[in-house]
């Protein structure tokens, strides 16, 4: 889910001791009303589609933008939610949801049996928000503010998770180039089993960081105090219908998004693995992306950061693996965690990238330049690729 939630490791804690005017938080919620206004294309996509019959690029275009704000709506819901059931709770349904457009997406295109795409848009996920999402979040906080600061322990365990996703998805490669192609039914195995771990890990890391640690991430309090100054908390009903609706619209355009996928990806002369890893990773990744930036412009690098990593473990430790699941179920055949070499040294990449400037605890603009320059070079490669 976009939005403040993304994070997964919300929980109760002192707030930043910067502070900006309420004109200044005024205009940061105007800015995400402002973003609302794109739900008039859930109609005019559907127009396109089913009355207009427009080419699939064009109804590719509306459904894919009209998702970004869902996913700020989700994003909103949960968090209007989670301020009333506790921060305990609140933080696993943050945690749950933190990825419900891309998990829907994905879903989307398992039904299809486009598994290039689903597997691209992982990979996408992972690396964009660790390299776009952090890299433009740092480069103009650090525009506003010389050095910024986070936790560096909790940055490092995020650090660390993303690299067992890293390996995660290392092993299946390399299993596949040492048994061949007629191990199919071995690689489904491995998958499913390193799925089951995956998803163990990642349930053992929300008790660590909403329970027993819960410490380490007091500087990354959820912003919805200050939102409350300008906002009132919804109450459960709103919150629930709101997130309720958006999910089901977000599955409607998932379904126009993901059906015109391949002809999209004819028409603009790109490979289906560059629309997965590009364009459906930046559309559902599009709140978090606002959101990463304006904490970091508000000097609160802690949930900056947590938003980037965080996002990223979803994707790697519960998203993949539940995808992995229902594959099984809703799929044409079971999905592996097989992806090309490509993808798996983009992702290993990215993961030494965070890892290194995560180290020290501190960042400033320079690093922000570095990290969106390995994703121009990541994203060009992909763009090549045919």
């Amino acid at each position: 889910m976009g939005g403040e939630g993304t994070s997964l490791t919300l929980s109760p804690g002192a707030r930043s001791p910067h502070h900006h005017c309420e004109g200044s938080l005024n205009r940061v919620f105007a800015a995400e009303n402002t973003l609302f206004l794109l739900l008039i294309l859930i109609p005019v996509a559907l127009l396109l589609e089913y009355a207009v019959h427009a080419g699939a690029l064009w109804v590719f275009l509306t459904s894919g933008l009209a998702i970004v704000p869902l996913a700020g709506l989700m994003g909103k819901a949960t968090e209007h939610l989670s301020v009333r059931v506790g921060h305990g709770l609140g933080g696993l349904l943050n945690a749950t949801f933190g990825n419900a457009a891309e998990i829907i997406i994905a879903i989307m295109g398992l039904r299809a049996g486009l598994y290039d795409l689903v597997k691209a848009s992982i990979t996408g996920s992972i690396i964009g928000n660790v390299l776009l999402v952090f890299g433009l979040s740092t480069l103009l906080g650090g525009l506003k503010y010389r050095t910024q600061r986070f936790n560096r322990t909790a940055a490092s365990l995020g650090s660390t998770m993303l690299l067992l996703s890293a390996i995660a998805l290392v092993i299946p490669a390399i299993f596949h180039f040492i048994a061949g192609p007629e191990a199919a039914v071995g690689e489904r195995s491995l998958s499913l089993f390193i799925a089951i771990v995956l998803m163990v890990t990642y349930v053992l890391l929300l008790v660590f960081s909403l329970k027993t640690h819960s410490h380490l991430y007091l500087g990354s309090a959820d912003t919805s105090e200050e939102r409350q100054a300008d906002d009132a908390v919804w109450s459960r009903g709103k919150a629930l219908a709101v997130l309720v609706a958006s999910a089901a619209f977000t599955a409607l355009m998932s379904e126009l998004l993901v059906s015109t996928a391949e002809e999209t990806a004819q028409t603009i002369g790109m490979s289906e693995v560059f629309v997965g890893v590009i364009l459906v990773a930046i559309v559902g990744n599009a709140a978090e992306h606002s959101t990463s930036v304006l904490v970091a412009l508000k000097d609160k690098m802690d949930l900056s950061i947590n938003i980037a990593i965080g996002s990223s473990v979803q994707i790697a430790l519960f998203a993949a693996p539940l995808l992995v699941f229902c594959s099984y179920f809703i799929g044409p055949m079971p999905m592996d965690l097989r992806f090309t070499t490509l993808e798996v040294v983009a992702v290993a990449l990215s993961v030494a990238a965070i890892a290194a400037i995560a180290q020290d605890g501190e960042t400033h603009w320079m690093e922000g330049v570095q990290l969106l320059a390995v994703y121009m070079i990541i994203g060009t490669a992909f763009f090549f690729l045919k």
